[in-house]
């Protein structure tokens, strides 16, 4: 088979791969559909992020579905022809985080294309991906396996949803309304919140911020003093979900977080200058958010029984042959939301 292979920055390769078979517990799936993230942006731009650097050739790709292919002995969860989303994330079970149910934590995760650890874990841009049984989540009938390829992302932002607490009836600040941003407005909007706004600096992405629920929509580049209306009176937002990872956005928007209000740091960035003092007169809690466990499966579920829509954030899907060109057009915020790749 045939893999989108990061060798370098700027040096991503289609190259010839292994096709194991399944061993008991496993089962092969047939790849059709794979989103290119923010994360396999930074391999392909920047070799990295943080301190995470390629030090050897790794696969890409964690936002995949496909079909199953075949399966390995004493698997009865799926069988093959099942359409499936397949989670990206196997934690060990064992540590006391994944004791405690906090299994994004876990000491020993293995999550598909990442760095992070050495040897990497390969990614799941491939033709066919052998994987555990309880990786994968049959799809219903009427998703697609483009949407199905979506359930990464939004498990994400259901799991800084739960982070941010009750939303029924509150208002939600956004700042950053590339794809995570944009699927935390649903997110927020299936929770109940009344009135969303979302930032960005450029239109391309909050006219899709706009398309998939948001209220209000402001363009910080275009007028600096956007948000002055909602700083009135200490602030109007009870919650704020800060998907940009620019220290600018994190301190301009808590201006505009009401006093008690709750921030869920979602974007990842560098280390900022943080205005400590606003913290702490206005009683703000800060909350991060990292990753997601059991919302990968409810995630499954919304999508499958049209709870939410991320149609709209599909944008365009390329073959996997082409994967330069789509990792390109994957970086260009003024054209494209969510790039998927095609393996079929």
């Amino acid at each position: 088979m045939q893999a989108v292979v990061i060798h370098a920055a700027h040096d991503l390769r289609v190259e010839n791969y292994a096709a194991p078979d399944p061993d008991p517990g496993e089962v092969a799936v047939r790849i059709t559909n794979g989103g290119i993230c923010g994360s396999d942006l930074h391999y392909y731009h920047h070799g990295g992020f943080g301190t995470v650097r390629l030090r050897e050739p790794m696969v890409l790709g964690h936002e995949i579905a496909g079909v199953i292919e075949s399966i390995g002995a004493g698997v009865t969860r799926v069988a093959p022809g099942d359409r499936v989303a397949v989670s990206p994330s196997l934690p060990c079970g064992c540590c006391r985080y994944c004791q405690e149910g906090h299994q994004q934590h876990c000491l020993d995760m293995r999550f598909y294309g990442s760095a992070m650890r050495f040897p990497h874990v390969q990614g799941a841009f491939r033709q066919r991906l052998v994987t555990t049984a309880g990786q994968c989540h049959r799809i219903a009938d009427g998703l697609t396996l483009a949407e199905a390829a979506m359930a990464e992302p939004l498990a994400v932002t259901l799991h800084a949803a739960r982070r941010a607490g009750p939303m029924l009836g509150r208002k939600v600040l956004v700042t950053g309304a590339g794809p995570i941003g944009a699927l935390a407005i649903i997110a927020a909007r299936r929770a109940g919140a009344e009135e969303i706004v979302a930032t960005d600096v450029a239109d391309g992405p909050l006219a899709f911020a706009a398309r998939v629920g948001a209220d209000v929509t402001l363009n910080v580049a275009k007028r600096a003093d956007a948000l002055a209306p909602y700083k009135r009176d200490k602030g109007t937002f009870d919650i704020l979900f800060e998907a940009s990872g620019n220290g600018r956005a994190l301190t301009e928007a808590l201006e505009a977080v009401r006093p008690g209000g709750i921030v869920v740091q979602v974007g990842l960035g560098g280390n900022i200058d943080f205005p400590i003092n606003m913290l702490v007169a206005k009683e703000i809690e800060l909350r991060g958010t990292f990753r997601f466990h059991a919302e990968y499966e409810l995630a499954v579920s919304l999508l499958g029984r049209g709870l939410v829509d991320v149609k709209p954030l599909l944008t365009e899907t390329m073959p996997f042959t082409r994967a330069v060109e789509a990792f390109d057009l994957a970086s260009d915020r003024g054209r494209a939301m969510k790039v998927q790749l095609s393996f079929d």
